[in-house]
């Protein structure tokens, strides 16, 4: 794939992780963030950043010559703020590809049984449904647009090794509870492999081999880190804000065999415990 421009609406982690790789590759990376300060030192960097926020559209010039364009920005109480300020603006361009990232979430709670992309949508929760109208919207542009429902992202400095450090670690059971995870440059790596074959309208599950209870995460990081595990919690008497105990009523294994079939990805960790070790061991 010949270097491109990189237009990416939200370089929050994920999409400052396939900016920065893009970038070791010659490409040009523009994209918002919310402040100020930060677009400073993303420029810093080498990314032309500018700010973006509800109520402050910015000018179309700043995206209208990417060649791909990516969308982290999520919904919100009035829908996609991207959409809404420059739905009109993306819908006149020519991009090679656009990428939106969306969540498993759009699945519902399947009580621990396997989706894939083919599966209906079931959002449980007001957060699902936004997602779902944002992925229609964003497929009605026109454009050669690719969806990429994400299982819940860890990385460096955001990962069960992190909340363990702070002592903030909690052992939540709840039986036949599985989440599922991808580590941040594994999400990366399937963005630039669907960049590279691009196939407009298809739907992508981002997540790795293992769907596993939390408290296994969080068990294992502690073995990493030498220190005893926090101990068993049951679930209905966890101290969970509202938004986090929300994420207990959906179970399900999600199926990302088609990152592996049509874009060729060979994940770098293919489960919780490479990603933590891996982690662990850069500090």
């Amino acid at each position: 794939m010949e270097p491109g421009r990189l237009f990416c609406f939200g370089l929050g982690f994920s999409g400052l992780a396939l900016a920065e790789r893009l970038l070791a590759k010659g490409w040009q990376v523009g994209g918002t963030t919310r402040e100020p300060a930060k677009a400073r030192a993303l420029a810093a960097r080498g990314i032309a950043a500018v700010t973006f926020a509800p109520g402050a559209p910015l000018d179309p010039r700043a995206f209208a010559d990417a060649s791909h364009i990516l969308s982290a920005v999520p919904p919100d109480d009035a829908g996609d703020p991207v959409l809404a300020h420059h739905g009109a603006d993306l819908a006149r361009l020519t991009p090679a590809w656009v990428g939106y990232l969306s969540t498993t979430g759009v699945y519902g709670d399947r009580a621990g049984g396997w989706v894939d992309e083919t599966a209906d949508l079931r959002p449980v929760g007001e957060r699902g449904r936004r997602r779902v109208a944002a992925e229609a919207g964003w497929r009605a542009l026109g454009l050669p647009v690719h969806v990429f429902r994400l299982a819940g992202i860890y990385g460096p400095g955001r990962s069960a090794l992190d909340t363990v450090r702070a002592g903030k670690a909690q052992r939540i059971v709840k039986p036949g509870q599985l989440f599922s995870r991808i580590h941040v440059a594994d999400l990366a790596a399937v963005l630039e492999a669907s960049m590279a074959r691009p196939n407009p309208g298809a739907i992508y599950n981002v997540c790795d081999d293992e769907p596993a209870p939390p408290q296994d995460v969080i068990a294992h990081a502690c073995a990493l880190l030498g220190v005893a595990p926090p101990p068993e919690i049951a679930f209905d008497r966890a101290p969970l804000s509202p938004m986090a105990r929300s994420f207990y009523g959906e179970s399900k294994r999600v199926d990302n065999s088609r990152i592996k079939r049509e874009l060729g990805v060979r994940l770098a960790y293919p489960d919780y415990r490479a990603g933590l070790a891996a982690l662990s061991a850069t500090g």
